[in-house]
């Protein structure tokens, strides 16, 4: 294009959208900015009343802690473990009593248990060895001296 009266009109219309263009991006960066503050400032806000909320729920927690160890007394605790632990050793004692024997001595040694199922188990051999059937489980009635003979088929009954 020439130069002249229209292309200087054209250049200053240009110039203006130009600068209006340059004052709108301004504006629009502005409000951008502003509404990014905004943001940030409602943020800092919901994370205040969240810190308050926590702190008041501190607040009531360590109250009601207070209150519940407050009625606590250790001494009686522990006084209550020293109960519990003397009536478990009476309740040992009581066991042991119990359970005591009286026809075992205690100082049993083993090596002398040994010997003496082995000798048994010698005995046995020297009469004929095991039989193939326990006396306990044979169907057979045994005969008594003072008893009169027992039955053929007679049903054997268990003591009960």
């Amino acid at each position: 294009m020439r130069d002249g009266p229209g292309k200087t009109a054209i250049k200053q219309k240009a110039l203006k959208v130009l600068q209006r263009r340059k004052m709108y991006e301004g504006q629009r960066d502005q409000l951008q900015q502003q509404s990014w503050n905004m943001e940030q400032a409602g943020m800092m806000q919901d994370n205040l009343k969240n810190v308050m909320t926590t702190v008041d729920a501190m607040k009531t927690t360590n109250k009601a802690l207070k209150q519940q160890y407050g009625k606590i007394n250790i001494d009686k605790i522990e006084r209550m473990q020293d109960e519990m632990a003397d009536l478990m050793e009476v309740g040992n004692d009581i066991q042991e009593s119990i359970s005591r024997s009286y026809d075992i001595p205690e100082d049993v040694d083993e090596a002398e248990l040994d010997a003496e199922l082995e000798a048994l188990g010698e005995e046995v051999e020297l009469e004929g060895g095991y039989s193939e059937t326990p006396a306990f489980m044979v169907d057979e009635v045994p005969q008594f001296i003072d008893e009169a003979p027992a039955k053929e088929g007679a049903v054997k009954e268990a003591a009960g």
